[in-house]
């Protein structure tokens, strides 16, 4: 009996074009002898519509975008969604694959949702997903659990907009330059810049809090960008390593999906122990984030042989061309094998939660 997997992406999310990137790209992996495939798209204005159900890969992204004709107010959320067919079948969808990128979607909310209806879905839970898309509260853990990490501060938009010099004068003091300004609740390098200058620093600031309310600020490294894949539920294990060597001065949105001019060494040069200071590492915060599913873990290799974890993203890239699929590439795992390894892992995850009791 084939198995009944619902594809949801899109989203409302500065990433939404990735997400369609990643269904797309799913949809030309899948096996359509193993499963009945229903596509589940939220456009960027956060409206849930259900495609038909597909009988083979999508053509494009443009595909797999539909209209909802029933007028119904948006969000058009209904349980039928979940429906294989539709409502008047019966079946329920046996798995989810959210396919998500940043908010409203990676960050717990769509996951909250899939507990809340006792789904099963693919990837990490609710925590985190949370923790996992925060990048001030990830750092904590992080700190928690005692991973060497570089400096950061972090700020509130209600704080720089009182008192924009304050929040400057403790970056200069605590950091320097260069520094790096990110939202604290986006992926994909949106809305990152770097600043060598006060200046640059003022315009970091700008651009970052139009994607989000608080944002972090990080001592720039002068450092190799090295990345492992973790795979697994509550026994994870890792990928080969992989090397980010941007062209330009810091890996941003162009330079990972426009530009193409990227270089991705794997497996990268590093010693065995290095290697294995790696998985430790990222197994480490693997489990103290209580991750499940899949994690691209990112860190930094200093001159001195130094290793800092730079974040963990719990939805990475994944388009057979993007760098955690090649990763498991690398190690054994084609992409097909890879999206079935998930599957697996999410309808696993599923059953042992089936063993919590909820009475007393």
């Amino acid at each position: 009996m084939k198995t009944r997997i619902g594809l949801l992406y899109g989203g409302k999310s500065a990433e939404h074009k990735v997400s369609m990137q990643t269904a797309l790209a799913v949809t030309k992996a899948l096996d359509f002898e193993k499963f009945e495939i229903y596509p589940i798209y939220i456009t960027e204005e956060g409206e849930w519509v259900k495609g038909p159900q597909l009988g083979a890969p999508a053509e494009n992204v443009k595909a797999l975008e539909f209209s909802d004709n029933s007028n119904l107010p948006t969000p058009s959320f209904t349980p039928a969604l979940f429906q294989a067919g539709g409502a008047e079948s019966g079946k329920t969808l046996d798995v989810i694959f959210p396919l998500l990128h940043g908010p409203n979607g990676e960050d717990g909310t769509v996951q909250g949702l899939l507990e809340l209806l006792n789904l099963p879905y693919v990837g990490n839970g609710v925590l985190a997903s949370a923790a996992g898309m925060d990048k001030i509260v990830m750092k904590n853990v992080f700190a928690q659990a005692g991973l060497p990490q570089v400096d950061y501060v972090s700020a509130l938009r209600t704080e720089w907009e009182k008192d924009s010099e304050k929040v400057y004068a403790q970056v200069e003091e605590r950091l320097g330059y260069p520094c790096f300004v990110k939202p604290a609740n986006l992926g994909s390098s949106v809305g990152i810049s770097k600043a060598s200058n006060k200046q640059e620093l003022e315009e970091a600031f700008k651009e970052a809090f139009q994607f989000d309310r608080k944002i972090i600020i990080e001592q720039g490294v002068v450092a190799r960008e090295i990345e492992i894949g973790v795979l697994g539920n509550d026994e994870p294990e890792c990928s080969v390593v992989g090397e980010i060597v941007p062209k330009k001065d810091f890996y941003d949105y162009k330079a990972k999906y426009e530009d193409g001019d990227t270089a991705m060494i794997i497996p990268a040069e590093i010693t065995d122990q290095q290697y294995a200071d790696l998985k430790e590492m990222a197994i480490t915060a693997f489990k103290a984030l209580d991750c499940s599913g899949l994690v691209r873990a990112d860190f930094f290799l200093t001159k001195d042989g130094q290793l800092l974890i730079n974040e963990v993203n719990t939805m990475p890239g994944f388009t057979p061309f993007s760098m955690f699929p090649l990763l498991w590439k690398h190690t054994g795992v084609e992409y097909p094998q890879l999206i079935e390894k998930l599957v697996n892992l999410g309808i696993q995850r599923h059953a042992e939660k089936q063993k919590i009791k909820y009475t007393f």
